[in-house]
């Protein structure tokens, strides 16, 4: 009886943050919301087309928790993970230091770090293209995180091509200066957010001198571990190391 009102109480707190979540998105969307003007890094979360539903399935209300998918796991995710670098590093940041950026917008340089959600379904279109080339091109780093299988990878790679034919995703090593920026991880055998067929694999977009323009969490949510850090959603183990990988993108970001 105990385990089922509590269950319960999970489930309807689950829920409420959801619903406060996705008003936030609109909320931020509508008001064209700004990150603070004094702080060296900004989260810059990418919107995207995808071949669902035009802009990232705007039009209808797909996506977990009526969110698109390149809007999982927003603002919480932001809020934590920025949280945790302003007080684990020195960047001068805040945990409000995050902003909405349309790929298709000239907008988009403004930001070294850009952060992509569930790109399985993305449909780039050729001003998409020419601003992602020109974001790797100017020296910016993406992350991509929420897809998961061979088919969205597959997908994913065949877009990319579109930016840079030439170019292919290589499984990374933990070797890689990017593991060991700030924290030192010490395995890439992670465990993910949720069950997957395959286990998670991370990968690099390299240019034509060695360096890394973007790392992909494949198999993985690690988004998901930020949001729901501050409640007992996933074990412990897991969400702090999800900290560390993003932790140790931002700096690599920053210094590379």
């Amino acid at each position: 009886m105990w385990t089922l009102l509590l269950m319960g109480a999970v489930l309807a707190g689950a829920v409420a943050q959801m619903d406060e979540d996705y008003v936030s998105l609109w909320r931020d969307l509508e008001s064209n919301r700004r990150p603070p003007a004094d702080r060296e890094f900004v989260f810059a979360r990418v919107r995207f087309r995808d071949n669902r539903s035009g802009f990232g399935a705007f039009g209808g209300f797909g996506g977990f928790g009526g969110k698109p998918g390149w809007a999982h796991d927003y603002p919480n995710a932001e809020q934590h993970i920025l949280q945790v670098a302003s007080e684990a590093t020195g960047i001068n940041l805040r945990k409000d230091s995050y902003v909405i950026v349309d790929l298709e917008s000239e907008e988009v340089f403004k930001y070294p770090f850009l952060y992509f959600s569930e790109v399985g379904t993305m449909n780039l279109t050729d001003r998409e293209i020419a601003n992602l080339r020109e974001h790797f091109n100017r020296g910016g780093f993406a992350m991509v995180d929420d897809f998961e299988g061979a088919r969205a990878l597959d997908w994913f790679q065949g877009q990319m091509r579109r930016v840079f034919p030439d170019r292919e995703f290589v499984e990374m090593t933990l070797e890689h200066p990017v593991f060991h920026t700030f924290y030192e991880i010490p395995t890439l055998d992670v465990t993910p957010a949720y069950g997957v067929n395959s286990p998670p694999k991370f990968y690099g977009y390299f240019d034509e001198r060695g360096r890394l323009l973007m790392i992909l969490n494949h198999n993985n949510d690690i988004g998901d571990f930020w949001e729901w850090i501050d409640q007992p959603r996933f074990p412990l183990q897991p969400s702090t190391e999800a900290l560390r990988f993003g932790v140790n993108y931002f700096l690599y970001s920053l210094t590379h």
